[in-house]
């Protein structure tokens, strides 16, 4: 028999937004390590917003509400607020009620760049990489580092001659760089850069990440402007940060950190470089020594370095990080960090049993 159609709408619900999402779905337990770290920061979130004056948007729901974008590759704040007003699940996990209208997409950001401001997003990754070491998943001996382009969201068109160059070549010998004669009008703080002579130059920024060698997790991360000596001068300023420590580390990396300086700032910080080596040639040169070359850890590091790349495809693919929605390395790194955090999220997720 056919079934009829009802054409007549209900005035009111009575199943709760809570019971609407299942007890074993992967966002309640995000949520609930997101929520923990929240709880953490709510005493500082009353210190960075004023006691009088028109509310504003939470920022344990905007917080949400970035994460959720990442989770789902969401690509603009229009799109996001789409999403959470038809959906009952995101808006369960943002934090608004089923009959609570959804932001105005203008106002959100706005209320997001006041996070900006605070580093909210380096906080909130600090609390959760703090939530991993409490649960043991953290290694604490072993670790990789290594960079990534993003794309700039500038086009290579927008570059045009700066109104007031430098007078002085303040580039490699004195020479005038583009860098120093040429900016994006779309965004200035992005460069041209390329990984390899095969690729064409793009504006661009650079991502660095540490992660320890266990789970891949994430142990710092920051964005830079592109540059050649970016990827090693962040390595030694990221290992600088995870200081001090009882006892030396050991950290990976590929053929483009075997540089001399590089090298050497690695173990004044009581860093064990095991650094990936040229092939004998007059061209490029090795600057490990042989206790480090013939490490017993060596060629089990290189192996296990190979995560890190797992945790530039998720953020690229996933969080929507080949190419930036932000303009300004502030920003870029804002959304770089929050990226992290939420991979470390979702990461924690597989690795602790559900109780």
């Amino acid at each position: 028999m056919r079934g009829n159609q009802d054409e007549q709408y209900e005035v009111f619900s009575y199943i709760p937004l809570e019971q609407r999402v299942g007890q074993d779905h992967p966002l309640r337990r995000v949520r609930e390590m997101a929520d923990r770290a929240l709880k953490e920061l709510s005493p500082w979130f009353d210190q960075l917003y004023a006691k009088t004056g028109r509310p504003s948007i939470p920022p344990e729901q905007l917080l949400r509400a970035q994460i959720l974008q990442a989770l789902y590759t969401i690509r603009s704040e229009r799109q996001l607020m789409d999403q959470i007003d038809g959906n009952w699940r995101y808006r369960w996990f943002v934090g608004l009620k089923i009959d609570s209208p959804v932001w105005d997409v203008t106002v959100f950001t706005k209320n997001r760049d006041r996070l900006l401001e605070g580093e909210v997003s380096q906080k909130f990754f600090d609390q959760v990489r703090r939530q991993a070491q409490a649960a043991g998943l953290l290694d604490d001996e072993h670790f990789t580092v290594d960079g990534t382009l993003l794309e700039a969201w500038a086009s290579r068109k927008s570059f045009e001659a700066k109104k007031d160059p430098p007078t002085r070549g303040s580039g490699i010998r004195g020479r005038k760089l583009l860098r120093d004669t040429h900016e994006s009008k779309t965004d200035p703080q992005a460069r041209l850069y390329r990984k390899s002579a095969q690729e064409p130059s793009r504006p661009s920024y650079l991502g660095h990440v540490i992660t320890e060698n266990r789970n891949g997790l994430i142990m710092e991360s920051c964005v830079t402007e592109a540059g050649r000596r970016a990827e090693l001068d962040a390595a030694l300023a990221m290992l600088a940060v995870m200081a001090p420590r009882k006892r030396e580390i050991m950290v990976a990396a590929d053929k483009g950190y075997q540089d001399e300086k590089c090298i050497v700032g690695m173990r004044r910080l009581a860093v064990v470089p095991l650094v990936a080596e040229f092939k004998a040639s007059k061209n490029w040169k090795n600057w490990l020594r042989d206790s480090e070359r013939h490490h017993p850890e060596f060629r089990r590091s290189q192996k296990r370095r190979r995560l890190v790349e797992k945790v530039f495809g998720w953020m690229k693919t996933v969080a929507g990080l080949r190419q930036t929605k932000l303009r300004g390395r502030e920003r870029v790194d804002w959304q770089f960090r929050l990226a992290a955090a939420t991979h470390n999220l979702i990461r924690m997720v597989k690795l602790i049993p559900a109780v």
